[in-house]
């Protein structure tokens, strides 16, 4: 539904917010109607979270006005936003792991508990018919750390649902998910619009936004650069208006990788209870992919080499020599570093600064750890504001808290601290999750130079666009690798049906 004209559902109008004098905010704008999905969108940085925590009540504006339904809103607290009708589904999904999914779904609920309206029978069935709307089969009586992250986000697209949501904002819903399960999402998200619910949708996957949203308003540095219709925009005027520059599309390695003699070989390598039977090689200057659905044992194979897990059967060798990493410390001594998808759980040290989490990696690296620990921290700082520069990280200085900085700024971090290292093996799990397309491009090209410099890359992508990065493409499907294929040459409708087919040989 597209409609720009009469009350809006969310109005802002002029809202603004420092931080220590420096706005990360400043006089924003915004018209959410009924029906409609309204795209947020804006490079790492251009405020939009700060927006909408400030909407949820959990930041406090220094100026400017909320309304709802035409009226004058005050949103102090979350439960402020919540009793006004704002839901809100955030990247890191606030879900009780030990909970049920029923509990979940009722966690705050206003009728639940003793003292609530509903019994827990009422409750259960309300909950029963919105899963059931949301188009997922799910035990109730499951916890949602027994769930996948599709299902996860279904349960807190549920919660939100069982509040009569009038607007609900969703900060990157498909970014941890594969093409099926993001066109499940993407219908739901229709589905909702057009029983009319105002939706936000932050998500840094234009090809999304230009898809199904109806209305696309761009921020950049804290302001409101823009608002259009999205069927008068396209991909490259979005980019523009995002960045503030053209970006390049993805393109393919320049240099062509050594075959001579693999770096790392892995040979019937099983681990209860996903991976079957992998057989991989990957070469020196090589990019090779891992195309799979979640659950096929893409992040297993990643975890085994980077000594996280263990295999229970087969052999691997790093550079011709037996290798068998009995902790990660052990394959950072080899050469092997690791980027992984969950950067907040095993990527950064939160707490701690930008110039400590640049600086992580050196210690346990064979080549630098003697002497790295009697470097001075001003020149650890020096590294850390290099690294700033390098990859356009934005924060208040080096010693910023990396809890402070925006999803993609942190990925900017994790990948950073690998760069002075400069690994024989660099495995990268989803490194472009929540990142916009600006800094997208700019690690894009570190994977290139990488790989020109001699390094090889495993790169792991739900997002098989991105694919056409790599040399090769091994899909992964139930534990096994099916096919290698040329990544230059695959297109994204391939990959998604090699997935799905039954295992098979090596192409």
């Amino acid at each position: 539904m597209e409609r720009s004209t009469g009350t809006a559902a969310l109005e802002v109008v002029g809202l603004s917010k420092a931080f220590g004098g420096v706005p990360a905010v400043d006089s924003m704008s915004l018209r959410v109607f009924a029906g409609q999905v309204h795209a947020l969108a804006g490079a790492n940085g251009a405020g939009k979270s700060t927006l909408l925590k400030m909407l949820a009540g959990h930041v406090r504006p220094d100026s400017g006005l909320v309304r709802i339904a035409g009226d004058d809103a005050s949103i102090l607290r979350p439960t402020d936003a919540t009793r006004l009708g704002l839901n809100f589904i955030h990247q890191e999904l606030n879900l009780v792991p030990k909970f049920t999914v029923l509990d979940n779904l009722i966690l705050g609920h206003p009728d639940a508990g003793h003292r609530g309206l509903l019994t827990r029978s009422s409750l259960r069935q309300r909950a029963r018919s919105v899963i059931d709307r949301l188009g997922v089969d799910l035990d109730l009586s499951a916890t949602v750390e027994q769930l996948t992250t599709h299902q996860q986000w279904t349960v807190a697209l549920g919660h939100a649902l069982m509040r009569d949501a009038k607007v609900l904002a969703m900060d990157e819903p498909t970014a941890s998910l594969a093409e099926a399960e993001v066109d499940h999402l993407l219908r739901i998200v229709k589905e909702l619009a057009a029983s009319g619910c105002a939706i936000i949708y932050v998500s840094h996957r234009l090809e999304e936004i230009l898809e199904i949203t109806d209305q696309v308003t761009v921020m950049r540095d804290g302001r409101l650069v823009g608002s259009w219709p999205t069927h008068t925009i396209d991909r490259g005027q979005l980019t523009r208006h995002i960045v503030g520059r053209d970006v390049p599309e993805i393109r393919p390695p320049e240099v062509v990788f050594s075959a001579a003699r693999p770096i790392l070989e892995l040979s019937g390598i099983k681990a209860f209870p996903r991976l079957v039977n992998v057989d991989l090689e990957i070469f020196p200057g090589e990019i090779l992919g891992l195309a799979g659905l979640v659950g096929s044992g893409r992040t297993e194979i990643a975890r085994i080499i980077f000594g996280a897990d263990r295999p229970t059967a087969g052999t691997m060798t790093l550079e011709g020599q037996p290798y068998r990493p009995r902790h990660p410390s052990d394959a950072i001594r080899h050469g092997v570093a690791l980027v992984p998808e969950q950067r907040r759980a095993q990527g950064l040290v939160f707490g701690e600064s930008l110039t400590f989490n640049v600086n992580l990696a050196t210690n346990s690296s064979n080549r630098i750890r003697r002497w790295w620990p009697f470097v001075s921290m001003s020149k650890k700082r020096i590294v850390a504001r290099d690294m700033m520069q390098r990859l356009a990280i934005k924060a208040r200085s080096s010693e910023s808290p990396v809890d402070r900085l925006s999803g993609g700024n942190q990925q900017k971090v994790v990948v950073a601290k690998w760069l002075r290292v400069r690994p024989k093996l660099l495995i990268l799990d989803e490194p472009t999750v929540g990142v916009d397309v600006g800094a997208r491009e700019e690690i894009y090209g570190l994977i290139r130079s990488w790989a020109e410099n001699g390094t090889a890359l495993l790169l792991i992508s739900s997002d098989f666009d991105e694919l056409s990065l790599c040399h090769r493409v091994a899909v992964v499907r139930e534990g096994s690798i099916t096919k290698i294929v040329d990544g230059a040459s695959v297109t994204k409708e391939e990959l998604t049906r090699m997935c799905y087919e039954a295992v098979g040989a090596h192409a």
